[in-house]
């Protein structure tokens, strides 16, 4: 005990030596504007160790459970006797570090502490979280760790090998369509005026023990219409290999640029149709996945196995095959520069087969224009019946030049057709999508190549919102064309059903407080060609419309 003691006294008296010999340099009479400079930062320095040699006194303090000592009574004459304290454990709160008298000097954030916190990973390797928890402030409670590491509330072991946290996102739209109404002879649909939506409103809860990490996130608004409940991964996840990650369980493979950003960090509300189309053919949230990916500096590979999604035998009980699949990935970065950033890649996915059910092997491509507001959706293939295998395939291009990002995909959409004995054969099928986006950083970090997940996120908050200080965090404007077209051939979608082309041109202004916070404003204009496979007859003519929606996001 009283090496520790005597431990504990030199690392005081090292700390507060440098700060006795700073006042004599900070006094030295300036010549100019750096030495009046050197010195308010020495004098700030002197002020921050100050404070923080307070803390470390609270903090032995109560480590070694001292309290104040007490004078016994004593006869006259005798010696007063010191009565020894009795060591008890402190009671009071947990000291911090940092200035209780009042906040020091404000730093920008480093970079990487700039960006939003990615809430649904990459899952991070053991070495990495230990890395990374020991820069974070924590209490210790009886051999256990408690924390904020990211902001995220954590339970941790003291070494780190077991851990628990909990995380969360809430995404909720308010908006409404302009100049949507029906023509002569068409249903009106569901295209309301001012309405709200809870679009993602999730809990991550994550369990670790070392390299082994256990994934369950249910989702209170997991579909367009709002109240819906849902699930959105259920999976364990191996880190133990050098920037690999293996899973197993419902998970998301994200084989798109735009998937991999995460929603926490997307340019508008929702990705363009053409990459939603493609990736629900054998991926999407919690699709049943075995596979991986590994990242390197200047690439990243990822393969997934595939089966069906999550509640469809619920949602149709008729299933007597289910779907199986599979997602690649293989993205590069062929050059780097201060100023310059390129991503090169490619994905590529395929539903070996569909789900069988009661109408055999059937798929209908639809969506909506690109805005979850619970709206009827215009655009679709019809149903197609026979579908022996789909597949999707496509390039994926990035460049950000300084504040200026540019990106797009292209996908082509094949659908194979089963030859039954007896009946007609049915043609194979050809649809084609793409996107091209723009993107601004009008103030705040520019938005960054991650390396992790092979995309742009988003801009960095260098300073949270403090407008005294002339601190707004970081805005962005944004712009985005896209097309997708699911017409090939007539009556494609039974008889007198055809597929149909819908444009939509986007442009949006987002907002970042802080690194938690993200207020969304997008403006749609959508055109979207006549078909009759639009349920209620809400599509016969063709439609356009705008349509104008906000979105309020916190996440941790």
């Amino acid at each position: 005990m009283s090496i520790v003691l005597k431990t504990r006294h030199l690392f005081l008296v090292a700390t507060v030596v440098p700060v006795v010999g700073l006042p004599s340099l900070a006094l030295a009479t300036p010549r100019d504007d750096e030495i009046a400079a050197l010195r308010r930062e020495m004098r700030d320095m002197q002020r921050e160790m100050r404070d923080e040699i307070r803390v470390l006194q609270a903090r032995i303090a109560r480590d070694e459970g001292r309290a104040p000592q007490a004078r016994d009574t004593h006869p006259p004459g005798e010696a007063p006797r010191v009565a020894h304290a009795v060591p008890r454990r402190w009671s009071g709160p947990l000291p911090t570090i940092g200035a209780p008298y009042g906040p020091g000097p404000v730093r920008p954030r480093s970079d990487a502490g700039s960006r939003v916190a990615m809430v649904e990973g990459p899952v991070p390797s053991w070495a990495e979280v230990k890395a990374a928890t020991a820069k974070d402030e924590s209490v210790h409670v009886g051999g256990m760790r408690i924390g904020f590491p990211a902001g995220r509330p954590t339970i941790s072991s003291d070494d780190g090998a077991y851990s628990f946290s909990v995380g969360g996102l809430l995404q909720e739209d308010v908006g409404g369509f302009l100049g949507t109404g029906a023509r002569a002879g068409e249903a009106k649909g569901n295209f309301n005026s001012f309405t709200q939506n809870g679009r993602r409103l999730r809990m991550y809860f994550t369990w670790r023990y070392k390299d082994w990490v256990a994934n369950v996130t249910p989702d209170f608004g997991s579909l367009s219409a709002d109240g819906s409940v849902g699930l959105f991964e259920a999976n364990l996840n191996y880190t133990g290999l050098r920037h690999t990650t293996l899973t197993v369980g419902y998970f998301q493979p994200r084989m798109d640029e735009e998937s991999a950003e995460r929603p926490v960090a997307f340019e508008f509300l929702e990705r363009p149709t053409i990459v939603d189309l493609v990736r629900n053919i054998a991926a999407g949230v919690a699709r049943f996945s075995v596979g991986g990916e590994h990242y390197e500096d200047r690439w990243l590979a990822a393969f997934y196995f595939t089966g069906q999604k999550f509640g469809d035998r619920n949602k149709d009980t008729t299933i007597t095959d289910s779907q199986t699949g599979g997602v690649a990935r293989i993205v590069g970065r062929p050059y780097v520069s201060r100023d310059v950033d390129v991503l090169v890649g490619a994905g590529a996915i395929s539903a070996f087969k569909v789900n069988q059910n009661a109408k055999g092997r059937a798929y209908t491509f639809s969506d909506n224009v690109e805005v979850p507001l619970g709206e009827t959706a215009l655009l679709t293939s019809g149903a197609l019946s026979n579908v022996a295998q789909i597949w999707a395939a496509g390039p994926q291009m990035g460049v950000r030049w300084r504040r200026f990002l540019l990106k797009g995909e292209y996908y082509h959409i094949g659908v194979e057709r089963s030859h039954e004995a007896g009946a007609s054969p049915l043609p194979s099928l050809n649809f084609d999508g793409w996107y091209v986006a723009a993107n601004y950083t009008l103030f705040g970090r520019p938005r960054s190549y991650n390396p992790r997940i092979a995309a742009f996120i988003t801009p960095g908050v260098e300073h949270d919102l403090d407008p005294l200080h002339g601190d707004w965090g970081a805005l962005e404007l944004s712009g985005r064309w896209s097309v997708t077209d699911l017409s090939d051939a007539v009556d494609q979608g039974g008889t007198g059903v055809d597929g149909n082309q819908q444009t939509v041109w986007q442009g949006g202004l987002n907002w970042y407080p802080n690194r938690h916070v993200k207020f969304m404003l997008d403006f749609d204009h959508f055109i979207v060609s006549r078909s009759k496979g639009v349920a209620g007859g809400v599509n016969l003519l063709g439609r356009t419309g705008n349509l104008v929606v906000g979105r309020i996001q916190a996440s941790f």
